[in-house]
């Protein structure tokens, strides 16, 4: 038992200490939000290659592996270029929820014909809403070939959609808390909702795919 736990210590440290070199990779990195997966990830040994090098044999687990903190954490382990964090606005931030009760045709009743006072009504094509998604899902399976294995989450729910059908999403005007802008998208009907971190609310319809527009297009509350 006494070998063990020394063994689990000396493990531990060594993790602990290859968690240290990465995270060091990026001073920008957001150790705060990143710190505990990014942990994770490396103590699986999924992230542990270097793109920089040349070498990105590992790119397509790591990427599964940190899931939704892709995006703010892949700096932490060197798999994209460092950010400033401090020059980081807001509106570039946003939090997406689905909502489990929608009622579409109350959405579709209030979003067609005049726009309703205090908020703004925009349809784009589902193309359009999806293109980053798939662009995304379409790099990461070129990027290793020998995992057939893996699957990437999402990778073929938007498989089959007509390009042509619109997606149509509400802003409100005035700045919302992330409780209201739940709330008030509920009460439309709407299938989701983004908030974004400057208190911009987007209620989304049920013809999205994915989660609306990431442009903040509130009246009043832009920045």
């Amino acid at each position: 038992m006494r070998m063990r736990a020394v063994f689990f210590l000396l493990s531990a440290c060594a993790s602990f200490l290859i968690l240290l070199s990465f995270i060091s990779v990026s001073s920008a990195c957001n150790k705060a939000l990143c710190a505990s997966d990014v942990s994770k990830c490396l103590l699986q040994g999924l992230c542990q290659c270097r793109p920089s090098e040349g070498n990105c044999s590992c790119c397509k687990e790591c990427m599964l592996c940190l899931s939704t903190l892709w995006e703010e954490c892949c700096d932490c382990v060197g798999m994209c270029n460092p950010r400033n964090y401090s020059d980081t606005p807001p509106t570039s931030k946003s939090t997406v929820e689905d909502l489990h009760r929608p009622i579409p045709s109350l959405f579709r009743a209030l979003t067609e014909g005049d726009t309703p006072i205090n908020m703004m009504v925009v349809s784009f094509p589902v193309a359009e809403e999806l293109s980053h998604h798939e662009n995304l899902v379409s790099f990461l399976e070129t990027l290793d070939e020998q995992h057939q294995n893996i699957s990437l989450p999402g990778s073929s729910i938007h498989s089959n959609y007509d390009k042509d059908n619109l997606c149509t999403v509400v802003y409100f005007d005035d700045c919302l808390s992330i409780r209201q802008c739940k709330q008030y998208c509920e009460s439309m009907g709407a299938s989701k909702y983004r908030w974004f971190h400057n208190a911009c609310c987007e209620c989304i319809g049920p013809e999205c795919l994915d989660y609306g527009s990431k442009s903040v297009k509130c009246m009043n509350c832009l920045f």
